[in-house]
């Protein structure tokens, strides 16, 4: 215990003077250990996975056939389900994810339909179409062949076991089933088909299209929550051999690899194929625009069957159409040489010809250097309208020339931007495997920020739309009313695209580049790629990861970001100059209280520096005072090295709630500028303001707080001093900008 009662005294007065100004405290500081679960031997403390985790497998055996007549799709498969929990299973839950356009659905049911003076024909259309969708099922049996029963409640299906599956044993059961395609125009969905009146052709990009295990994990057993159609998927990894009957004059584009290319392709296409596998340079071109245009004229009637196998993911997709072009380069990541594929229609050329190869490869190539490298033989693009949307391997992406083949820079832009985005979900979530329907920003958020790293990396002056402070400000300081925690079911959330997307994707910005560093947060991010690949991670084992491979304690950031709807707004409400005072011959060596209305009490705050500086006294620390210490501050020293230094006392609000760092520019006369961080444990004791003073040898004309709203500052017109009668608001600057 220390015995220096006059520092203690001192210590007392500033620490009563400060809690004065305190307001009710929050515990933005405290520990998340009551709000995470607690750590056991599935998942540890340290956020990996425990010495008993453990999680099911699937495998699927997959024939279908798509009716280009009349936009339908038939099939059967096989699944052998592999029970590896501590768990006895009565039942297998499946999810039938087409009925959501299924009649009657809790989809429809529950959309919001709003009568205003005027409605467009396609919100009558919608509003009165009768598509007949969701999944037909034809049977269920066993292994043997007998049948199994079952009920499906909405977009699940349960199955009943003769017996309970016990630990490390597997289940073979079949399915038979159909469904009617639908048209994205109308129902908005992430699956089904786009037609080309032009030349009465159709793209077909079809998703969500088999019945599908549902997750079984040690969180929250079965995760079979109903599929509304924002909350996307949680699923299961095992291998796959699927085989796809379509027109033989269509191209398909599948997950994983084509087992039978010289039965589905021509020689010169075969020949093209292979030498994509070894050109890194530029893309080849497997199947012209001018071979696609001639397909669209003959309709063929006969058939051919593409097969397709692929090992270790959580889904299957496919596109397939006779316009498509098809371009493919090979891409080197460590030491595998996975195909960046394409395949758009001539609607889409020059631009797709032009980006979407060269975009897969720069994502692949960043992504493969902040998490593992890319384990999967190809990783395609597709090109149909107005959708952006990811599967293993293959992924669904608008963004097309105009009609006389013009590209604005926008449309470029937007298109790479989608694009890297969607190859990017390859590693969030189909390699680490989050589940969607609870956590979207597990998924969406990271690989957001993700593609923002690919965006600065590989593209000049890229004009990304999200991960940066500035981009984020205006949606975190406006309208509460529609703002959620970060932390929210993904169907319980209104502002999906700036929460979920773009607040998460500038939280992991601001943390790597402002908070714990680029070396730092790279090792530990990485860290828990390389933890949780091929598994299913849950938010704390994120969390948990991230600090136990940095050692950065960062409950206060996961609190704020995470858990709440704060924004920051920092004030710098009043400044202080001070110089010490060179005539201290009358000094009474005692402490003192300022007199109240003179500038160090605060009660008279200045706007700008034109009184000068208030002088202030330095006196001698008493002997009493040392205790037991023999030794001494040399005074006349220290007074003498400080005689013409200037001081400067900061008072900062914090009006939004969030804690961050303080970032400080300081300007001089001399014109000089000077960038001043303060790490976010400077609100620690005081939530709501913070005071400190700082000493400078030369004298200041003006300082900023948060100058490029690098902590998503939300307001700016309180930021600076001098204080100008009239400042511009944060929204006059984001219409400027």
């Amino acid at each position: 215990m220390k015995t220096i009662i006059g520092a203690v005294l001192c210590l007392i007065t500033a620490n009563f003077l400060y809690a004065q100004e305190t307001q009710q405290w929050q515990g933005r500081f405290e520990q998340l250990d009551n709000v995470l679960p607690t750590p056991n031997d599935y998942r540890s403390a340290s956020g990996a996975p425990g010495v008993r985790y453990w999680q099911q497998k699937a495998d699927y055996i997959i024939n279908a056939e798509l009716n280009d007549n009349n936009q339908s799709l038939v099939g059967s498969e096989t699944i052998t389900y592999y029970n590896n929990s501590p768990d006895i299973l009565k039942y297998l839950w499946l999810q039938l994810d087409q009925n959501i356009l299924a009649k009657g659905n809790s989809t429809t049911a529950t959309l919001s339909t709003l009568m205003t003076d005027t409605l467009n024909t396609m919100q009558l259309y919608r509003r009165s179409t009768n598509f007949d969708g969701g999944h037909k099922i034809k049977s269920v049996k066993d292994g043997g062949g007998n049948a199994l029963k079952y009920s499906i409640n909405q977009t699940m299906m349960r199955i009943d076991l003769p017996t309970g599956l016990k630990t490390g044993e597997k289940f073979t059961f079949s399915i038979d089933w159909s469904y009617n395609i639908g048209d994205r125009q109308i129902d908005d969905q992430r699956s089904g088909w786009e037609y080309f009146p032009e030349d009465k052709n159709y793209i077909y990009t079809i998703a969500q299209w088999f019945p599908r295990m549902c997750v079984y994990d040690d969180v929250r057993g079965w995760q079979n929550k109903q599929f509304l159609g924002q909350g996307e998927f949680a699923l299961v990894f095992g291998d796959y051999k699927v085989k796809l009957t379509v027109p033989s004059d269509h191209l398909v584009a599948a997950t994983g690899t084509l087992m039978n290319p010289s039965t589905v392709l021509s020689k010169a296409q075969l020949e093209r194929f292979e030498k994509a596998k070894s050109t890194f340079d530029k893309p080849v071109i497997i199947a012209t625009q001018e071979e696609a245009v001639e397909k669209e004229k003959a309709h063929a009637t006969t058939k051919k069957t593409w097969e397709f196998h692929a090992n270790n993911v959580r889904d299957f997709a496919f596109a397939t159409s006779r316009k498509f072009i098809w371009d493919a380069q090979a891409v080197k990541v460590g030491s595998k040489t996975p195909l960046a594929m394409s395949f758009y229609p001539k609607e889409g050329n020059p631009l797709w010809e032009q980006e979407s190869t060269k975009a897969i490869k720069n994502c692949l190539e960043v992504y493969s250097g902040y998490t593992i490298d890319f384990p999967y033989p190809v990783a395609i693009s597709v090109n149909t309208a107005s959708i952006g949307m990811e599967y293993p391997m293959i992924c669904f992406n608008g963004g097309r020339a105009k009609k006389d083949g013009s590209v604005d820079q926008n449309t470029r832009n937007s298109t790479i931007a989608v694009i890297v985005h969607e190859v990017g979900h390859n590693f969030f979530p189909m390699i680490i495997n989050n589940d969607e329907r609870q956590w979207t920003w597990m998924d969406e958020g990271i690989n957001s920020f993700l593609q923002y790293r690919t965006e600065t990396e590989r593209y000049e002056n890229f004009p990304s739309w999200w991960g940066t402070g500035k981009s984020i400000a205006p949606f975190m300081g406006g309208d509460k009313s529609i703002q959620r925690p970060v932390m929210t079911n993904s169907d319980n959330i209104i502002a999906f695209g700036a929460e979920q997307y773009a607040k998460v994707a500038t939280s992991l910005s601001i943390l790597r580049e402002s908070i714990m560093g680029p070396e730092l947060f790279d090792q530990a991010f990485k860290e828990y790629a390389q933890r949780w690949a091929f598994k299913h991670p849950q938010p704390a084992d994120f969390f948990r990861t991230m600090e136990d491979a940095s050692a950065f304690d960062l409950d206060w950031f996961w609190r704020g970001w995470f858990y709440t709807t704060d924004h920051t707004d920092f004030e710098l409400s009043d400044v202080k100059w001070y110089r010490m005072k060179k005539d201290e011959k009358n000094v009474e060596t005692k402490l003192t209280t300022p007199k109240t209305g003179d500038l160090a009490s605060g009660k008279n705050t200045a706007t700008d520096f034109s009184n000068g500086p208030k002088e202030f006294a330095v006196v001698d620390f008493k002997e009493e005072w040392y205790g037991e210490f023999n030794t001494r501050v040399d005074g006349p020293t220290v007074k003498a090295k400080l005689q013409d230094k200037n001081f400067y006392e900061l008072t900062i609000k914090n009006k939004g709630g969030l804690v961050m760092p303080i970032v400080i520019e300081w300007t001089y006369k001399d014109g000089s500028k000077e960038i001043e961080k303060l790490p976010a444990e400077a609100w620690r004791l005081n939530e709501y303001q913070f005071k400190k003073s700082f000493i400078k040898d030369k004298e200041v004309a003006g300082i900023v707080i948060d100058p490029k709203q690098e902590m998503a500052e939300a307001d700016l017109s309180d930021n600076a001093f001098p204080k100008k009668p009239t400042e511009t608001k944060f929204d006059e600057l984001k219409k400027k900008n």
